[in-house]
């Protein structure tokens, strides 16, 4: 049975704990006693923040089309499934990296690296998707991000205390996804000014998916709790918001990129939200989750 290493980092605020599996975030643990992240729970979702690379969501008929040739990728990608390497770590800082390799030529047809970049700085977590075109071509890829963070956060607190309050008040567009694909149905979220009421019917229909906003901040907080998060997303253009049916998580997902549209022909050079790297560059984002 294999068994991840987990590596730590910490300072005198918080100590995170990432898997080399899929490089995915395990603990975000603050002094204040709380673990801010969802704790994978199976009979729920068994997830805590994977890694989505080189597609975010579905693809129509789980495949896409690349200079005339098929090939296959499941929901969000691959990266979530492999074992990536530390690169380097300090006491508050550790890079972990996937480079292409022969199964991942296989249903993606691109040389690459993905590096992953957890830092902490007093009550902040940063996480930095790194990807270089190591090809002689152009490459075509998605990337984002998907932490579940635990809700409530305190007792004496439920779930539907709980809040979304966007950095500016503006409508909060839903495009509504069937069969895991974006389809041509919009509607406005239940929003009052620049505030979400959290409930599980929100997620009954799936994510919740949003476009182009014009915030780049969103706080979670319940009015009678103490403790919450300010999350920062700047230069993601989409943004989800899932939760399993009843669960007590809500995960908060920046994105470059999202599912196919119902009807989409397939050709990833044309898929809406597709990032083009060139040969030998590179490209990165940050998200950004403060605990308080």
């Amino acid at each position: 049975m294999f068994n991840p290493i987990m590596v730590t980092i910490r300072n005198k605020f918080l100590t995170a704990v990432i898997s080399e599996a899929g490089a995915e975030l395990q603990q975000l643990r603050h002094v204040n006693g709380i673990d801010y992240m969802w704790n994978a729970d199976p009979n729920h979702w068994a997830k805590h923040s994977p890694v989505l690379f080189p597609v975010v969501g579905s693809l129509v008929n789980n495949s896409y089309s690349y200079k005339g040739l098929p090939y296959n990728l499941p929901r969000h990608g691959f990266a979530r499934d492999h074992v990536f390497e530390v690169l380097s770590q300090a006491e508050d800082t550790v890079v972990f990296a996937l480079s292409s390799n022969e199964k991942t030529k296989a249903v993606y047809p691109f040389d690459f690296e993905l590096r992953l970049l957890y830092e902490l700085r007093e009550s902040s977590l940063h996480c930095t998707y790194h990807v270089i075109n190591k090809g002689a071509e152009e490459m075509l890829f998605s990337v984002g991000g998907h932490p579940a963070f635990a809700l409530p956060l305190e007792d004496g607190l439920k779930y539907e205390d709980y809040h979304f309050e966007f950095e500016q008040d503006e409508p909060l567009m839903r495009y509504k996804l069937q069969d895991g694909l974006i389809s041509e149905k919009t509607e406005l979220l239940p929003s009052t000014g620049s505030r979400l009421v959290l409930h599980p019917s929100l997620f009954y229909e799936d994510a919740i998916v949003m476009k182009h906003l014009k915030s780049e901040k969103v706080t979670l907080k319940a009015d009678q709790g103490k403790h919450g998060l300010h999350f920062h997303y700047a230069g993601f253009l989409y943004l989800g918001i899932w939760a399993a049916k009843d669960a007590p998580f809500v995960c908060i997902e920046p994105w470059c990129g999202h599912a196919d549209k119902v009807g989409h022909d397939q050709q990833l050079e044309i898929k809406e939200g597709i990032e083009k790297l060139a040969p030998g560059a590179s490209w990165q984002r940050t998200w950004t989750v403060e605990c308080f």
